[in-house]
């Protein structure tokens, strides 16, 4: 119904424009029979009306503007040839015919094969029918363009449920890794580690699902797995953890900054048998949040603090959705750091990518 009504106000809007045309040209008697002019102009554009929506709905069918897919692009344009040649000569032949005697009542002497009037046919249809198929063709770029971004868009959602499923049992993994290591030592922290684990487990279920979650949220997150680990090593490793926050309930991609506190734990204090740090320094301001970590780790070597599943799941997401993020990965002697810059309130604002 939406697409009748279009129509009908596209041939209605160039019906009067084409009338008001006519009339200013032809209205020899403007002065004198206004009304009688009008009529006429009128009478004239609706019987040439059927010539132009012949060729318009036959190229919209079977020519251009066709969207069959069964119709190859040859057979498309020798129906727009087709259609014109036949709308000129119904055009000529209701001038000659119908216009000329019946309308404004007097012979023009011109021959139905007139060279000139076809010239003019064929620019009153072409101009009519060529702004048609180009609305047409216009919208048919644009609808295959909206539906080409919903499948692009639907293959990076698919993609992100993918990586972010990835993560899940990463994390499980090593979790329970540790939780192995203090059953085996008879500690009594199994509880409390197991306890937490659920308390993680339940955000990793629920929460992780949503599209985006709050900074806060992440945040959480964040101190809820930290202390958890910390149960586990006891004194011999010191977390800092420093947070400058303006905006708590700022979205952020869910799951975004844990890989990188696990990998800190894993080559850090993992790996090590003397006392260990991890410092995290996370900074959003405006919009803009750079989260920088930083871990001791006893490998001098840069593959001692190799990038595992986590982080290449991290780079990943990034990729789909802050594509302007910046990061920055460093190993020196008995150190590790990552440095994350991401624009969470403009997602395609560009950052520098240096060391991405």
């Amino acid at each position: 119904m939406k697409r009748v009504l279009l129509h009908a106000l596209f041939w209605l809007l160039y019906f009067f424009q084409n009338v008001l045309l006519i009339f200013f040209v032809n209205g020899t008697r403007l002065a004198q029979t206004p009304g009688a002019d009008g009529l006429l102009a009128m009478a004239n554009c609706a019987v040439l009306l059927l010539p132009k929506m012949l060729f318009t709905y036959w190229v919209f069918r079977f020519g251009l503007g066709s969207t069959e897919k069964s119709i190859g692009q040859g057979r498309r344009i020798l129906h727009t040839v087709l259609a014109l040649l036949l709308s000129l000569v119904l055009y000529r032949s209701l001038v000659v015919y119908v216009i000329d005697p019946y309308i404004y009542h007097w012979r023009s002497g011109q021959p139905l094969w007139y060279a000139l009037g076809f010239l003019v046919a064929l620019m009153d249809i072409g101009f009519v029918g060529g702004a048609a198929l180009a609305i047409r063709l216009f919208r048919q770029q644009r609808a295959a363009g909206l539906r080409e971004s919903a499948l692009l868009q639907a293959q990076l959602e698919s993609e992100l449920r993918f990586l972010r499923n990835q993560t899940n049992p990463h994390f499980l993994f090593n979790t329970l890794n540790n939780i192995y290591a203090l059953a085996r030592k008879n500690s009594d922290a199994v509880p409390e580690v197991i306890l937490r684990l659920s308390k993680l487990l339940r955000f990793m279920l629920y929460e992780s699902a949503k599209p985006r979650i709050s900074i806060a949220e992440e945040v959480r997150l964040l101190d809820d797995y930290i202390e958890l680990e910390k149960i586990r090593y006891d004194s011999r490793l010191t977390v800092n953890f420093y947070r400058e926050i303006d905006n708590d309930a700022q979205p952020v991609l869910p799951l975004l900054l844990l890989p990188f506190v696990e990998n800190a734990f894993k080559h850090g204090p993992a790996d090590s048998h003397h006392d260990s740090y991890i410092h995290i320094d996370l900074l959003l301001q405006a919009g803009r949040l750079t989260f920088v970590i930083e871990n001791s780790t006893e490998s001098a070597a840069p593959g001692g603090a190799g990038e595992g599943i986590g982080l290449k799941n991290v780079r990943r997401q990034l990729e789909l959705t802050y594509p302007g993020y910046a990061l920055t990965l460093e190993h020196s002697d008995r150190m590790f750091s990552a440095t994350l810059t991401v624009n969470l309130q403009y997602e395609n604002d560009p950052l520098p990518a240096a060391g991405r």
